[in-house]
C-alpha cells in the first residue's frame, strides 16, 4: 500500500492565494464607522409618503445636498472628523471625506413638497408621494 503525503508548500501556496483574494475583495475596504454604505439610513412608509432618517454626524447642514427626481433620492455631502487645528493622529477609527448615496424608492416623489430637517447629526426627510403615482379607484359602470 502506498502512502501519499500532501506537499506542505502546496498547502501554504493555497493559503496565500486565499489571503490574497480576501485582501482584494471589498470586504476589508475602508468604510465609515458602523460599516456599510454611508450615511446609514432607515426608510419608513407612512400612509402614501416615505420618511427617511439618516445618520450624518459631523456633517454641517451647508455641506449636505439632497436631490429628488422621480423615485430616486440622492444624498451627498462631506464629513469632517479631524481636529480643528494642526494635530498628529494617534488612532483613527472614524472615517471622513465626501460621500454620495443614491437610493431608488418604491414610489414617485413630489419633489416640490419634500421637507428636510437636520438636527444633532440626524437628517429627517419627508418625501410625499406624487399625485400621478397614487392609485385611484375606478368606478364600474
Amino acid at each position: 500500500m502506498a502512502l501519499f503525503y500532501q506537499d506542505p508548500f502546496d498547502a501554504l501556496s493555497q493559503f496565500q492565494r486565499t489571503l490574497d483574494q480576501l485582501r482584494s475583495s471589498s470586504w476589508l475596504a475602508d468604510s465609515p464607522s458602523g460599516g456599510g454604505t454611508y450615511p446609514p439610513l432607515n426608510v419608513f412608509r407612512k400612509g402614501d409618503d416615505i420618511i427617511i432618517v439618516a445618520e450624518v454626524p459631523g456633517v454641517a447642514k451647508a455641506d449636505l445636498r439632497i436631490e429628488v427626481k422621480g423615485s430616486t433620492l440622492r444624498i451627498a455631502g462631506a464629513r469632517s472628523v479631524g481636529p480643528a487645528g494642526p494635530a498628529s493622529s494617534h488612532r483613527r477609527e472614524r472615517r471622513g471625506g465626501r460621500f454620495d448615496r443614491t437610493i431608488e424608492l418604491p414610489i414617485a416623489i413630489d419633489s416640490e413638497k419634500v421637507k428636510a430637517e437636520c438636527r444633532d447629526g440626524i437628517l429627517a426627510l419627508h418625501l410625499p408621494r406624487a399625485e400621478h403615482d397614487k392609485p385611484r379607484s375606478i368606478p364600474i359602470a
